[in-house]
């Protein structure tokens, strides 16, 4: 197997820093990093050159023009160009377990994907993080949410991860799938435009040609810097096509990840 991640940022270079810094750390380093991203300006360019001397994996910086949120078009565009052929998905807001990676490698079976969970930290313990390069978060902690999410153990794992066809859960931040499958049913829908829905959207695609979701406990622990809400802008539209793909049972969308097959 090879793994190539990917991480979708926009103008949040600290994050993306401290991101980047707890990749580093991991037990088991993906094959190639690359970062999809919906136009931000030189300092997360800067930010990418500056990790790219540090990792023996390749890191590969795609870059397209701000012209709103446009997440699902960098992401097939990165996929695109992606040469693992297993594909594990992060936003440029989270920090990865030491065994993140490798929880997901480990936990990959043919004809499946996965969804993991997310520990959101607040406000005070995010800022911190960020200005000490510090991605050590206890357990106990305080101001953490969801912190049975951040309960590292393989046995327990075992017991309450299943596969299901459920909706719920169904996130881009903690996400891998084999890049086979995510090309059968044309990547990312990019008449999707603005923020949500496009990861449950895709997921519904893969789960109707027969793909099942394995949702993820206990491994594969990442944590979600804290930031305000993004614009719901565009969410009723979105809402409208992840209705029509569920109705449809469609399993590819016109417009997706095909139009970059020839480029790479």
């Amino acid at each position: 197997m090879k793994t190539s991640l990917i991480i979708a940022t926009y103008n949040w270079p600290e994050a993306l820093e401290l991101g980047l810094s707890s990749i580093l750390k991991q037990s088991t380093l993906p094959n190639e990093i690359l970062i999809a991203d919906d136009g931000s300006t030189k300092e997360t360019k800067e930010v990418i050159e500056k990790y790219a001397k540090q990792f023996q994996s390749r890191i590969k910086h795609i870059w397209q023009e701000d012209n709103g949120f446009q997440k699902t078009s960098i992401l097939n565009k990165a996929i695109a160009q992606a040469s693992g052929n297993y594909i594990i998905q992060i936003d440029g807001d989270i920090i990865l377990h030491l065994h993140f990676i490798k929880d997901h490698i480990q936990s990959s079976k043919s004809g499946t994907f996965i969804h993991g969970s997310r520990v959101f930290l607040n406000n005070e313990i995010s800022q911190k993080a960020i200005n000490k390069l510090s991605f050590q978060f206890s357990f106990f902690r305080s101001g953490i949410a969801n912190r049975i999410n951040g309960l590292h153990s393989p046995f327990l794992s075992k017991i309450i991860s299943s596969k299901n066809n459920n909706l719920k859960g169904t996130r881009g931040c903690n996400f891998s799938f084999w890049k086979q499958d995510f090309v059968a049913v044309n990547g990312y829908n990019e008449e999707m435009i603005g923020w949500g829905k496009e990861d449950t959207e895709l997921s519904v695609r893969l789960m109707n040609t027969g793909v099942k979701k394995i949702k993820l406990k206990c491994l594969a622990i990442c944590y979600h810097l804290y930031h305000n809400s993004l614009s719901r802008k565009g969410l009723n539209m979105n809402n409208t096509i992840l209705a029509e793909t569920i109705s449809s049972k469609k399993i590819s969308c016109t417009n997706g990840i095909n139009k970059y097959a020839n480029r790479n």
